[in-house]
């Protein structure tokens, strides 16, 4: 299970990347768990990347990610993390545009800062990264309540809450 962040700059190309990624979610048939706008302080951006303190790109990072609003999202989906890394393209934006260009870094990425994604590289990272994000969300619970239920098909997404939910008895995808 991935978790992953996006960041874009604000107007309107904000507002299409956001629904072009959504869309790229939903038509590579990933399940959104749990999902949430955030604007983040310059502390909260310094606290999760702290592992990149000292390094050129880290203050151009802080600064970028807490300038403005945010979608974190908490995906699954069978090889969730080698899916979405796939779908999200080379971390450089100019390797992305040249070998990647329908990724979406391709795509919509300015500048390798600003490159409007973030995934998890592995269960353990997006586990620390799920809790840093959705500190009330049980992975565990999870795996044991709901992910069996949405493997075997059980699962309705709810346009209005952008998530998908377990269908209760008698219920139907339509319904």
């Amino acid at each position: 299970m991935p978790w992953i962040l996006l960041r874009a700059e604000s107007g309107s190309y904000a507002v299409l990347w956001k629904d072009a990624v959504h869309e790229t979610i939903l038509n590579n048939k990933f399940l959104i768990v749990r999902n949430k706008e955030l604007v983040w302080r310059r502390e909260d951006s310094q606290r999760f990347y702290q592992e990149h303190s000292g390094r050129f790109f880290y203050q151009r990072l802080v600064e970028f990610m807490a300038s403005g609003p945010m979608r974190a999202y908490i995906l699954a989906h069978e090889d969730a993390v080698a899916l979405w890394r796939s779908l999200m393209g080379p971390t450089k934006v100019y390797q992305a545009r040249n070998t990647a260009p329908d990724s979406i870094r391709g795509a919509y990425g300015l500048t390798d800062t600003r490159n409007t994604t973030h995934g998890s590289d592995s269960a353990a990272s997006a586990s620390r990264e799920i809790a840093f994000f959705f500190p009330e969300f049980s992975e565990s619970h999870w795996y044991q309540q709901d992910e069996p239920c949405l493997r075997c098909g059980l699962a309705r997404y709810d346009a209005e809450e952008c998530v998908h939910s377990i269908l209760k008895a008698g219920m139907t995808e339509s319904s």
